[in-house]
């Protein structure tokens, strides 16, 4: 056996017994072995985010279907030259799973009602409050460096205006205004304690405001959008998230301890709809559940489910149409948000 060989089982060997793995999981020291291995029918990607391109690239140019957390890559040249060739994208799937989670699909069903008519406006304002404000862990370090493409406003704002999306449409167009407020920050240890120092060329803050694109009998011609995030936990008191959707009739607000409703970040108390009837002047509170099979699984994974259950359903349907109602966000999705993402950034910085 070469010595690259050896290095390699002893290597498989060493993850199998960290992780408890039992003698029939196959372990891969190379994702070109992965990609050609028949038996595999879908590969998972949740790397860090520069390390997803060559985890997933052999199996996309092999014609295996791919799962890939969001963001899709670190940069939207990576993410265009990903996807290039990759065939049938509806056969993929992005990490975007905030647009299939039951508060998005109830606030579609409430817009859809017409309860509050058409909407004029939407605002929407978050806090980052999964992160310390002025500092990072020792493990998350990289989250201050702008090309690994893992940090706070790639991550946490990409989810929320993911599902933000999905209940309004998309931009007509939009103008961002970003700002790096902390450039030093504090470095934690495992214990809490401050190890040191780092220069962060991330933005900490971000607000966009735009015009939504018309959406028959649901959104108006001419709406407005305004987005807010920033990293840290908002003034003491306050929810993580506060999102408002104006209409000609009444307005909604949807209240949460932060945006994580992707995952089960934000679930440590109350998330409410409520809405406003202008013409009763009444608040009402508008319910929304998990459905029964979902409440049997962990928060963090309901949604992400949601979306594997869809795409077993399309698999196990033959592959053809999509039933309405029934689509899951795929690389083509991912591609269209790193687009808008490169958008923003370049309002920030031309270079980016």
């Amino acid at each position: 056996m070469s010595l690259k060989m050896s290095e390699m089982w002893n290597t498989i060997n060493t993850c199998n017994k960290t992780y408890n793995l039992a003698d029939d999981v196959k372990t891969y020291g190379d994702p070109n072995a992965l990609a050609a291995d028949p038996d595999i029918d879908l590969v998972v990607v949740n790397t860090r985010v520069d390390v997803h391109f060559p985890v997933a690239e052999p199996s996309i140019r092999a014609g295996k279907p791919v799962y890939i957390e969001w963001p899709l890559t670190e940069n939207l040249v990576r993410a265009e030259e990903l996807v290039k060739g990759a065939g049938n994208l509806q056969n993929s799937i992005i990490g975007l799973q905030g647009r299939v989670m039951p508060l998005t699909l109830r606030l579609k069903e409430i817009l859809a009602s017409g309860v509050i008519g058409k909407v004029l406006s939407s605002d929407i304002k978050a806090f980052g409050n999964l992160m310390q404000r002025d500092g990072l862990p020792e493990s998350l370090t990289y989250f201050a460096d702008r090309k690994v493409g893992g940090h706070p406003i790639n991550i946490h704002y990409g989810h929320m205006i993911d599902y933000v999306h999905e209940v309004l449409g998309d931009w007509e167009n939009f103008d961002a205004k970003m700002q790096i407020q902390r450039p030093e920050l504090k470095v934690f240890g495992k214990d809490g304690e401050v190890t040191g120092t780092i220069t962060s060329d991330v933005p900490d803050l971000l607000a966009v405001h735009g015009t939504l694109k018309e959406v028959r009998d649901i959104v108006s011609k001419g709406a407005t959008l305004t987005a807010s995030f920033r990293l840290g936990t908002p003034f003491k008191g306050n929810p993580g998230l506060i999102w408002t959707i104006a209409g000609e009739t009444g307005e909604i607000q949807v209240k949460a301890p932060g945006p994580y409703l992707m995952s089960g970040d934000s679930y440590n108390g109350p998330i409410t709809i409520e809405h406003h009837d202008f013409a009763s002047d009444e608040v009402q509170d508008l319910k929304w559940d998990w459905q029964g099979w979902q409440k049997e699984l962990g928060i963090r994974g309901r949604s992400t489910a949601e979306v594997y259950e869809r795409y077993a359903e399309w698999i196990e349907a033959g592959k053809g149409e999509v039933k309405p109602g029934r689509e899951w966000p795929t690389l083509q999705d991912g591609l269209k948000l790193m687009k808008e993402f490169d958008t923003l950034y370049k309002q920030f910085d031309s270079t980016w």
